[in-house]
């Protein structure tokens, strides 16, 4: 965790500052694009948020499967979900101290950047993206780090959350009509808003009905789409299906 920490401020695991490439990495974690948006010359971190959302569910997912021996598919997913959602993964970025070091825009500021989920969330991603890069690509260097995070939280937590899940209760409910196909979303940014304050609008599309069965809004791509399941679960529920 020591060498963790000292990454997130730009510092190897002695306390030196961190040169070259593991430099620009460093920076790049925590870099929102509204930063960049005013600093052309620095990239942003949404690469990096990609490869770590994989790295956490991956990770979550295994974590999971060895603590809960004796749960199935359906609630391992639901509390793998609760585990990595945005709620739960803005409080880890505040814990290991992600808050202080990110890089915002002036209007991203403004509207309190430092203190919205959204942006936490994805930084936290971001950073354990770069770790790994940083760490040669050795997931065995950040699981000790995420599974101590994980140990964090408790576990009536974990659980209560689980029980929520839009998404999952809708894959569930496919599960049941014995549909092989997965509900599909398609996400997408809505046109001519702030880079610092985005809206995505999601579709959720089941097997058996021809248009979409949810249309949701949110701030990011999985609010949007927890949105739209849950608009597709109310349908449901009027059509006398659930």
């Amino acid at each position: 965790m020591h060498e963790f920490l000292n990454f997130l401020k730009g510092k190897d695991l002695t306390g030196k500052d961190l040169t070259g490439k593991d430099r620009l990495l460093s920076d790049q974690a925590l870099t929102h694009r509204s930063y960049v948006n005013e600093h052309p010359e620095k990239e942003h971190n949404e690469r990096l948020e990609f490869l770590g959302d994989a790295i956490l569910n991956f990770l979550s997912g295994e974590y999971l499967y060895h603590k809960y021996k004796k749960k199935g598919e359906d609630e391992l997913t639901r509390l793998r979900s609760a585990l990595v959602d945005e709620k739960q993964l803005a409080k880890f970025a505040l814990d290991v101290g992600i808050k202080k070091e990110m890089r915002l825009g002036q209007g991203a500021i403004r509207d309190g950047g430092h203190d919205n989920h959204n942006l936490l969330s994805s930084a936290f991603e971001a950073v354990f993206g770069a770790y790994f890069i940083y760490k040669n690509r050795d997931i065995e260097a950040v699981r000790p780090i995420v599974e101590k995070l994980f140990d964090s939280v408790p576990e009536p937590t974990i659980v209560s959350r689980s029980n929520v899940d839009s998404k999952n209760r809708l894959q569930e409910w496919v599960h049941s009509r014995n549909i092989t196909t997965p509900p599909k979303y398609e996400t997408s940014p809505e046109p001519d808003l702030p880079d610092h304050a985005p809206e995505f609008r999601a579709k959720v599309f089941v097997e058996g009905y021809k248009a979409p069965l949810g249309i949701g809004t949110g701030r990011n791509k999985k609010e949007a789409e927890k949105d739209a399941a849950e608009k597709a679960l109310a349908k449901l529920k009027q059509e006398g299906k659930l």
